[in-house]
Formats: structure tokens, sequence, C-alpha cells
């Protein structure tokens, strides 16, 4: 099974997000990850349309943008219109998931739902036919830089064995937080077909092209 790589901006460096998204193209990222976060849902503060708007501009891989906000219905259309590929909400903020998800559809990108660490992947049970992609969170949503929490292993396994299960092996099983060299196997392994990484790609260690290379060498090997 082949794994997408998405880059995550936050840990990039927000005064040159055009260098960074240029860099992780030419490295061979496969998505740009956008994190969206509200203050509220999460404690933490990010960008909205207009940025992704900005991103939209330079680049031609899927924008991948993850609404960690409350009511993320008020702004589905908003990201839709500035070049959102995919839109993927949070399970815990979407009283009325389907009709969010069947908007996202309606705007023409494709819908995700996302779980926090503690929440159980039994709550997705009815919606998993109407998505394309379930996302994992790892670690608690809000910061980048923290620890893959190693219980997520076995959390991103039985959601692999449930997809395969129900017959929708064509959602993506995407995984977020402390996603690395070290954690990145065993997550390939659990099933994950898209990993997030945010410090794995941009630090001052390596250059982003070599981290890039680096996350796909420790999944292959």
């Amino acid at each position: 099974m082949s794994v997408k790589i998405a880059p995550s901006i936050l840990s990039a460096d927000f005064a040159r997000l055009a260098d960074a998204i240029a860099a992780a193209e030419a490295g061979g990222a496969d998505w740009i990850h956008v994190d969206v976060m509200d203050g509220h849902f999460v404690p933490n503060l990010t960008i909205g349309p207009p940025v992704v708007a900005a991103l939209r501009r330079v680049t031609a891989l899927p924008l991948d943008v993850h609404l960690m906000i409350e009511h993320p219905e008020r702004l589905l259309e908003a990201f839709a219109d500035a070049g959102a590929d995919l839109l993927t909400v949070h399970v815990e903020t979407c009283p009325h998931l389907h009709r969010t998800v069947q908007r996202i559809r309606e705007l023409g990108v494709r819908p995700g739902v996302a779980l926090n660490p503690a929440t159980p992947i039994e709550s997705l049970d009815e919606i998993l036919p109407y998505v394309d992609l379930v996302l994992v969170m790892s670690v608690n949503p809000g910061f980048g830089g923290q620890k893959y929490i190693g219980t997520s292993t076995r959390k991103i396994a039985r959601m692999r064995e449930r997809l395969d299960a129900s017959g929708l092996q064509q959602v993506e099983l995407e995984v977020d937080g402390g996603v690395s060299p070290v954690t990145a196997p065993e997550v390939a392994r659990a099933g994950a077909t898209v990993l997030v990484a945010g410090n794995a790609v941009f630090n001052h260690e390596a250059s982003v092209a070599e981290n890039i290379a680096a996350l796909r060498q420790a999944v292959a090997g």
C-alpha cells in the first residue's frame, strides 16, 4: 500500500510560506496539510480562508485543510472557495455530521472526518460510507511538536480493519501527530495511507527534501 506524505505548514516559517511549500513540492510531497484552529475547540489560533487562497496560488498540490474549529459548517463555503481540495471536520464538533459532510461534497470538495485521541472509532460507523478520508489524531490537537501517543497505533489498525471490512479501501486513512522517521514505520504498518508531518519536515537539521526522503525511506524499509 502506497503512503502519501502531507507536510503540515503549522511547523513552517509563516513569514516564508510560499518558499516552504515550494520546497515541499520540489521535495516530493503529495499533499499540503493546512491546520485551521480557532482558539476554542483547540487552544491555539492559526489561519483562515485568505491564507488558504494565498497557498492555492502558489501550488498545484492538493490542499488538505483540517478544520479544528467549532461550528465548521459556517466556513465550509469560504474554505471551498479559497481552494481547499479536502476539508476535514471533527466528529466532536459536528452534531449534524452527515449534513456537514454532505455539504462539503456539494461544494465540490472531498470530505474527511477526524477523531481526537480519546474519541472511539465506533463514533464514525454511520458516516464512513460518506467520506473520502478518516483522520486519526495521534496527539491532542492544538500544537505541533508533540510526542506520538503510543496507543494510537492500535487505534489506526482497528480503523484500517473497519474500513477494509466495510469495503471502503478507497477511503484514505490519515494520521497526524508525532509522525517522524521513528514512528512512521509502525503507523504505516498499522494501515495509514497518509502521513502528516510537521516538525519532521520543516526543521533546521536537514533540508525539506531530505526530510521527506527520510520519511519515505523509513516507511519503505
